[in-house]
């Protein structure tokens, strides 16, 4: 199983959107708090609240909470616009944490710190533009996470 971790996620939408494409792979969603939203219907109805009930989602009260919570991932990655190695260059192993900073400001600087051994980035074809939206990072890093590792499960077709 893969772990998707956002920390102090803002959009509702794009949390929809990253919660459907969790149930659909069977990755175990985390929420670190605060959120800039409220989980309901109404903020997630068109991206995903139908799937919230497949979903295996884990809130978080803060960071110090998450890092101590027996759902947490065993390696953590930080995905960031500010590292210098491609998520190509990593080898993804089960029970990974795939983790994203807030859609305004990303990770904290000592989140960087913290994780700094496992920062990657997602290469870009026009470094003139700031980033992804965090819901299509997020996408394309499971997806290249569950290629690497190839579950049973999950259809090939």
């Amino acid at each position: 199983m893969l772990h998707v971790v956002l920390f102090q996620p803002e959009i509702a939408p794009n949390t929809g959107n990253i919660g459907r494409m969790c149930a659909v792979t069977r990755s175990r969603l985390h929420l670190i708090h605060p959120l800039g939203y409220v989980i309901n219907d109404r903020n997630l109805r068109r991206a995903g609240m139908d799937y919230w009930k497949s979903l295996d989602v884990h809130e978080h009260a803060d960071w110090a909470a998450f890092r101590a919570s027996p759902a947490a991932p065993r390696r953590l990655w930080l995905f960031t616009t500010r590292a210098e190695r491609s998520f190509w260059d990593a080898t993804f192993a089960d029970e990974d944490g795939l983790v994203f900073g807030n859609e305004s400001s990303g990770a904290p600087p000592w989140l960087h710190d913290e994780l700094e051994a496992r920062r990657v980035t997602i290469p870009q074809a026009n470094p003139a533009l700031r980033s992804l939206n965090l819901s299509t990072a997020a996408g394309i890093a499971c997806f290249e996470a569950l290629r690497q590792l190839r579950p049973a499960g999950i259809s090939r077709a």
